[in-house]
């Protein structure tokens, strides 16, 4: 294992490592929230036979500095980020993405940009949905007129009732710092059934500053979401019992992705620890699938039809 700390585009410093051998197809993971590098860590050593993998703990996670203000959180950063990492390790070179929850959500932006447009390969995104598709998606319901749509609207903003807490700046933080950290493995293990594999030593550093991520970009992004179409081919994986994202809101997604390719898991939101082996086998599948020049035939089968 190689670590490095990189540099980036306005000063701050970001932990990243990577396993592997070097002269593997590259493939980034990207964490979520309240997570850092160390939740990725069950499937990055399963894949680490096939891949250089490499992982970073995103600003304000694990190792890395925070940002100076919420304005450093935004979206545009943090894909600045991500190209700062590539740029340092494989400079110059394709790779594949896969990433959870937050993670996912700043790596549509690099997905759907213009920066890495020709260096993502593919993308892999695990409970984490695009703002802007989320935007559209959630204005289509609600101003459906339909009471079938609007009440799955609703049922996702219900579902996301933490997202309007996290927007106040004082409360979140400070209900982490005072008892969530230290109760936060408590309810992994009793109500998501999982465990990390190693425990997370600024799990409470972790969650109070990681708020800022939706502080800076929720808002703003759900009221004016952008036409974001995918520049590479995507692989959705939906656990059916995840209960923060609900999986409506990935059907509108062949509009954005012109080549979908969906997997749906029996698990919650964190399946990187429940089923570790499962979540390694399909990105290993998809990657090495997307790399052929014609697909394989158990590929094409996952494709979602416009």
């Amino acid at each position: 294992m190689k670590t490095y700390r990189i540099r980036t585009t306005d000063g701050i410093n970001l932990h990243a490592m990577s396993l592997g051998s070097a002269d593997a197809p590259a493939l980034v993971l990207v964490h979520g929230y309240p997570d850092n590098h160390r939740v990725w860590i069950p499937v990055a050593e399963r894949l680490a036979e096939h891949f250089q993998v490499i992982l970073y703990d995103v600003r304000g996670a694990g190792d890395s500095d925070c940002g100076r203000n919420v304005a450093a959180y935004r979206l545009t950063q943090l894909a600045r980020d991500l190209e700062a990492v590539v740029d340092a390790i494989i400079p110059g070179q394709q790779f594949h993405l896969a990433a959870h929850d937050w993670g996912s959500i700043q790596s549509w932006q690099s997905v759907t940009g213009e920066a890495l447009k020709d260096f993502i390969l593919s993308f892999s995104s695990i409970s984490g949905p695009s703002l802007d598709h989320a935007g559209h998606w959630m204005r289509k319901r609600l101003g459906s007129g339909e009471a079938a749509s609007i009440k799955e609207g609703l049922k996702q903003l219900s579902s996301s009732w933490y997202i309007m807490l996290f927007q106040l700046p004082v409360l979140a933080p400070s209900a982490w710092k005072l008892g969530v950290g230290r109760w936060w493995p408590r309810y992994l293990s009793r109500y998501e059934r999982v465990q990390e594999a190693q425990p997370n030593p600024c799990q409470i550093a972790d969650g109070a500053e990681g708020v800022k991520l939706y502080r800076a970009n929720f808002m703003n992004k759900l009221a004016g979401p952008a036409e974001a179409y995918a520049n590479c081919p995507v692989q959705i994986i939906v656990p059916a019992r995840d209960k923060f994202v609900n999986v409506a809101l990935f059907d509108d997604l062949k509009a954005w992705v012109p080549e979908l390719y969906r997997r749906d898991i029996d698990g919650g939101h964190w399946v990187l620890l429940s089923q570790p082996d499962l979540v390694a086998q399909w990105l290993r599948e998809f990657t090495q699938g997307i790399s052929k020049t014609r697909r394989p035939l158990a590929l094409q089968a996952l494709a979602v039809e416009g």
